[in-house]
């Protein structure tokens, strides 16, 4: 019997992340807690940008778009929300937070790890750049080890594609 095999990726779909943004940036056109306090949001590439007149109205244009990216099936592990927070810049407070993507080599040796310590022992690992192939004689090891990096608490977001 053949090899049964899935890939372990960090990827999020850019119209869902476009549709989140665009949303958010409607229900504060609209919101009245947000008159008059130059808030906007937009999506630019990867980074989302967001615009206030105040450090706390910042953070709650990102609580808003955190709100919409749940409700659209995006996970918040895909932001990159800077620690300094919103910066001053002239009478505008902006905060700009970079979507990110891919497994880094670190954390596709941490995967690899977890899944050599306390996955099956029939269970192959390949590191093949920003994502880590998962390869195994029986179907049931391969969904062990998705239970098992579901479980773990890693700091990326990750998804199983190309199951063969």
């Amino acid at each position: 019997m053949a090899d049964s095999s899935f890939d372990i990726v960090s990827k999020f779909d850019k119209q869902e992340v476009a549709n989140a943004v665009n949303t958010a940036a409607k229900e504060i056109s609209n919101r009245y807690d947000f008159k008059g306090v130059g808030a906007t949001v937009e999506l630019a590439g990867e980074v989302i940008k967001i615009e206030a007149n105040s450090e706390e109205r910042c953070k709650a244009v990102l609580d808003v778009v955190e709100t919409w990216l749940i409700k659209r099936g995006v996970s918040l592990k895909h932001l990159d929300i800077p620690e300094a927070g919103p910066r001053l810049s002239g009478k505008e407070y902006k905060l700009d937070v970079p979507l990110k993507e891919g497994i880094t080599s670190e954390n596709a040796k941490k995967i690899t790890k977890i899944i050599r310590d306390e996955g099956p022992k029939s269970v192959k690992t390949q590191i093949q750049g920003d994502e880590v192939r998962v390869t195994s004689k029986s179907r049931d090891d391969l969904q062990e080890v998705q239970r098992l990096l579901k479980a773990a608490d890693l700091d990326i977001a990750l998804n199983f594609t190309n199951r063969r």
